[in-house]
């Protein structure tokens, strides 16, 4: 959907906002603001609904949204001054008095246009500690729940270029439910704990929400250690596990003195690059997680950084991910496992793969020729990936390799 007033354009599809053509930075939260008193336009916003509605229903303060208000207004060219676009009601709230125009975006109109693979239903709930979590439900069959993984946004991968194909393949068979974690994405931005016990009370809550009994647990990354701890603790609701890409100790727990000084460095540059929005990091983050990917690929990416977590979230999520420890737990594991990782891996050593394979009884392992942490539609490895999903996922003896989209 394209929303247009004044010199401005808001593009809700690829979450941009532009003036006259040219692209303006402006903070997921502040977009959302946009978005939401545009799309209200005909009415004034109370505070409470924006709380509500932007703030997930968390307690901020009035001097918060006064801020986030003062900052959607300097985005749009508007100030607390003229108010022209953007109009405070004194003890009533806000309302957007902009002219709007509203239309398809061109790739939604386009004949030759991309086509949404899949689409999906976004819903709330609150894990143990009062967290809002966001997950969304898309395609149809046997239900696969994927755990969260850092640097995740539910709308905006959706249909992307560079998880968008790993959505539309296993949605093209299963039921597939996946949520933004604590502190990411559509879920509550600021709270304070991020163990992993925590995690997995995100994760119980999602499974809770959705009165699922059964199911096929999948987990990507740092995920997998969320995803190893629910299975052994729930092996009566986890059918299979399938695990990729992931690590049971954290860079800081394996030991390797030579990866706690990179990783460190890395800390370092999300407190400097990201804080600032500094492409030149962004892109030295991406090229970690994709060095094979297209430029269209990477850019995307270094977007995604920057609508999933804020700097201080995104500094305290990397150092909590590098202490984490579920080695001792995996060997509780009971159910039939699968455990894939790309032989190259950049941002997860092989090894850590091999070493919940081999933590993890019965387990099975399957190494991926790649060089790329997230799998890209047109290698060979993503779809030995998912040939070898659907056939665990349905207990099937038979991989059938299927070719790229």
């Amino acid at each position: 959907m394209i929303v247009s007033f004044d010199q401005f354009q808001i593009d809700t599809e690829k979450f941009e906002l532009r003036k006259a053509g040219e692209s303006v930075p402006v903070e997921p939260q502040v977009f959302e603001l946009i978005v939401y008193l545009a799309h209200n336009r005909d009415r004034v916003i109370g505070h409470e609904e924006l709380f509500e509605k932007i703030w997930n229903g968390r307690i901020v303060s009035q001097s918060t949204l006064t801020s986030r208000i003062n900052a959607a207004r300097a985005a749009i060219g508007d100030d607390g001054g003229r108010q022209a676009l953007i109009k405070t009601v004194p003890r009533k709230g806000y309302r957007f008095v902009g002219q709007v125009k509203a239309g398809q975006s061109p790739a939604s109109t386009s004949p030759s246009g991309p086509v949404p693979a899949i689409r999906q239903d976004i819903q709330f709930c609150q894990s143990k500690d009062g967290t809002h979590i966001a997950y969304a439900s898309s395609g149809a069959g046997p239900l696969i729940v994927k755990a969260a993984n850092w640097m995740s946004h539910l709308e905006f991968e959706l249909n992307g270029p560079v998880w968008g194909h790993w959505l539309a393949a296993i949605s093209e068979r299963h039921r597939l439910v996946r949520y933004d974690g604590r502190g990411n994405g559509l879920s509550a931005r600021h709270v304070e704990d991020l163990s992993v016990a925590a995690m997995v009370a995100d994760l119980e809550a999602v499974v809770a929400s959705i009165g699922a009994q059964r199911f096929t647990l999948f987990a990507i990354g740092q995920g997998c250690a969320t995803a190893i701890t629910y299975a052994a603790r729930h092996p009566d609701k986890v059918a299979r596990l399938i695990l990729y890409g992931g690590y049971s100790r954290g860079w800081r727990a394996r030991g390797d003195l030579k990866e706690i000084a990179w990783r460190s460095a890395l800390g370092t540059l999300i407190d400097e690059g990201w804080a600032r929005g500094a492409t030149a990091f962004r892109q030295i983050f991406t090229s970690l997680f994709m060095p094979g990917g297209s430029p269209e690929q990477m850019d995307w990416y270094n977007e995604l950084q920057l609508m999933t977590a804020e700097p201080a979230m995104a500094r305290r999520l990397h150092d909590a991910f590098g202490d984490l420890d579920v080695s001792e737990t995996m060997k509780k594991v009971a159910v039939p496992t699968l455990v894939l990782h790309a032989r190259n891996d950049v941002i997860c050593p092989f090894d850590a793969g091999l070493a919940i394979a081999a933590g993890i009884p019965g387990a099975r392992f399957v190494p991926l020729e790649s060089v790329n942490h997230i799998l890209l539609e047109d290698e060979p490895a993503f779809a030995r990936f998912v040939a070898e999903m659907n056939a665990f996922a349905s207990n099937s003896k038979e991989v059938r390799l299927v070719s790229s989209r």
